[in-house]
């Protein structure tokens, strides 16, 4: 099994992208994880922010691959615990799907990225930024691998 980071923005500061790297480096054995970064829909003066975000949606649902379980990242969502998460991840390797979660965009999903979506998850009430989610996700999906793993990383 395999994982997607599908994640609206581009150009991440280079202190999030040392992160992200490393962590996905971390994960490479036990779960490989590709970051899709899509560019940002066209706003600003005389733009309509709803076509933006319809045009990101479009681009992340064409990042998808053939049959994988989808979770967005969505305020919505359910929280988990690191604990939890690391359940789910054994019940989504138990599935034999590959894995995409989704970073939507400064507006947030598009609607047909949300329906597509089989889970959704929120790290929380506290608005994040964008950047910042994707370093938090693969932090998070590392230390589930380790609780999974019964490796020292996670002390609850």
């Amino acid at each position: 099994m395999k994982a997607s980071l599908i994640s609206v923005g581009e150009r991440m500061p280079a202190w999030v992208a040392e992160g992200v790297a490393e962590y996905r480096k971390r994960l490479s054995r036990d779960l490989p994880l590709e970051l899709v970064e899509i560019p940002l829909g066209a706003r600003g003066k005389g733009r309509d922010d709803e076509r933006a975000r319809s045009d990101e949606g479009a681009a992340v649902l064409a990042a998808l691959g053939r049959d994988c379980h989808v979770i967005a990242l969505d305020v919505g969502g359910k929280p988990w615990s690191s604990e939890q998460l690391a359940a789910q991840l054994a019940q989504w390797r138990m599935g034999g799907r590959d894995l995409a979660f989704l970073v939507g965009g400064p507006d947030g999903h598009a609607a047909p990225a949300l329906a597509r979506a089989d889970q959704r998850w929120s790290l929380g009430p506290l608005t994040l930024p964008h950047m910042l989610v994707r370093l938090v996700v693969v932090e998070q999906l590392y230390r589930a691998t380790t609780i999974l793993a019964g490796h020292p990383y996670h002390r609850a």
